[in-house]
């Protein structure tokens, strides 16, 4: 990640964000993909935009997720997608007309305007394609043993947590659909990130009272269910013994 997410005097990502894009830079890092720098470099650019660090370029960004996911609330994705392509293709073609038009009056070379995105090499290498194959691969085994884990109770507790969340979502789901859902999440994303920044203290503060009152409400649970309380002082007690043997 680009120190500046990380010094002081630049803003600062909320902390489990931070947390999340350390552990991403980290697997990356380890598994020794070559595009951890465009990985870092396209995270900065996200968190430019989320922060508004430039306010043209993220109030376009902003206002063009805003303006296609409303036309999706009284159109068709498909007539949506064909309109936004549509344009883009006017646009295109209509900047690449007009050099021509300048070099046929002789003020300009008529250079396709897009020809430094065009030179761009997409292409990928053996050792390339088989990094991104093992990094799928292992993203979909690290998927299905979680759902594992889940779904065929390994933990009773992350279980019931898991189905508590779902029952949950029953009653959202009966208030928003997916759409709504996902426009309050783009405007979350714009707005959560500038909050944080200004009343960084307070949040912090109040999330760490949740936190722990989480975290003794998860221990009393666990208390209360046969065998789970064992299976904590047993798992308690073993990495104590490694500690000490370290």
């Amino acid at each position: 990640m680009d120190s500046h997410w990380l010094s002081p005097k630049g803003p600062r990502l909320p902390t489990p964000v931070l947390r999340v894009l350390l552990k991403w830079a980290k697997s990356l890092r380890s598994s020794g993909v070559p595009s951890l720098s465009l990985g870092a470099e396209m995270g900065s650019k996200v968190a430019d935009l989320l922060y508004w660090k430039d306010t043209r370029t993220s109030g376009v960004v902003f206002t063009g997720l805003m303006v296609s996911l409303l036309c999706l609330l009284h159109f068709s994705i498909v007539s949506v997608a064909a309109h936004v392509a549509l344009l883009l293709l006017c646009g295109t073609i209509s900047l690449r007309v007009y050099r021509k038009v300048l070099q046929a009056v002789h003020r300009g070379d008529g250079a396709n305007p897009f020809q430094a995105y065009l030179d761009v090499d997409l292409t990928l290498t053996r050792e390339q394609t088989e990094r991104l194959s093992q990094q799928i691969a292992s993203r979909v085994v690290s998927a299905a043993t979680q759902l594992r884990h889940f779904f065929l109770v390994e933990d009773l507790v992350d279980s019931l947590k898991l189905a508590l969340l779902f029952y949950i979502l029953t009653f959202v789901g009966a208030i928003f659909n997916g759409l709504t859902l996902l426009i309050l999440g783009v405007i979350g994303l714009f707005t959560v990130p500038l909050l944080y920044r200004q009343h960084q203290a307070q949040i912090d503060q109040y999330v760490g009272l949740v936190t722990n009152q989480l975290s003794h409400i998860k221990a009393k649970i666990r208390a209360k269910i046969p065998g789970t309380g064992a299976l904590a002082s047993a798992a308690a007690a073993v990495s104590g013994s490694k500690a000490k043997a370290e």
